[in-house]
């Protein structure tokens, strides 16, 4: 309970913080194609593809007494909430560049995060297809699983990762204009990014105990037979 507690309040002090940063020190948020709205970027990334991604993660262990198909459910829409909001992120970005006339995709932050939105939005349209309205058969659902698993945990960590790059960028982009050795804004900064990183990492730690995993439930044993027979051979009524 107490990392669970934890992952909470590090992910919702990321983003305040993220909201202060933009508001405080770059003029607030709009929908104009000023700065003002290139700010609104890096809070919907975090918002988006940090915190609710790792929440969406994190239901399964926190419901590990409810239905199965209902956790499936609250899963699947929290990823979906967080994917139309990484969107608004990163439709502000290309506008704000297009108004100002900046060039797009040149940095690797950008790369990274062209990447990692792309594959989230694959993972989710995986995920629908094979366990929230699954098309797959049993033996293959069990097959993907482990790696719709392991894509989940890597693309939290691209996120993590890609922010701190965006993080160093905008800092650095902040130091140079203002031609300041170290701002004030860069303590805000560097907290934020030690906090991005306790966030990913307490959500690993949760994630992989024993304490916090799901109980076993017939569906999963059902999954767990067919993934036997297939890596394994014979027939799923075996012993």
């Amino acid at each position: 309970v107490g990392g669970l507690s934890g992952s909470q309040v590090l992910g919702v002090t990321s983003v305040v913080l993220t909201g202060v940063w933009m508001g405080h020190y770059h003029g607030g948020f709009a929908w104009d194609g000023t700065e003002q709205e290139f700010n609104l970027h890096p809070l919907c990334m975090i918002l988006g593809l940090v915190f609710l991604q790792g929440d969406a993660i994190l239901v399964y262990r926190v419901f590990r007494n409810e239905a199965k198909k209902n956790v499936k459910v609250l899963h699947g829409i929290i990823h979906l909430l967080a994917l139309i909001i990484s969107i608004v992120g990163m439709v502000a970005v290309f506008d704000s560049h297009r108004a100002a006339k900046y060039p797009n995709m040149y940095s690797l932050h950008s790369w990274c995060g062209m990447a990692t939105v792309v594959l989230f939005s694959l993972q989710w349209v995986m995920g629908l297809l094979f366990f929230l309205f699954p098309v797959a058969s049993s033996w293959l659902r069990a097959t993907y699983l482990p790696v719709h698993a392991f894509c989940g945990l890597g693309l939290l960590a691209m996120a993590v990762g890609t922010s701190l790059l965006g993080i160093t960028e905008k800092l650095l982009f902040s130091i140079m204009s203002s031609y300041s050795r170290f701002p004030p804004q860069g303590v805000l900064a560097n907290v934020l990014g030690l906090l991005l990183v306790c966030f990913g990492v307490l959500l690993c730690y949760i994630i992989t105990r024993e304490e916090y995993r799901w109980p076993p439930n017939p569906e999963e044993e059902s999954l767990a037979v067919h993934f036997k027979t297939l890596t394994e051979g014979g027939s799923p009524t075996m012993p």
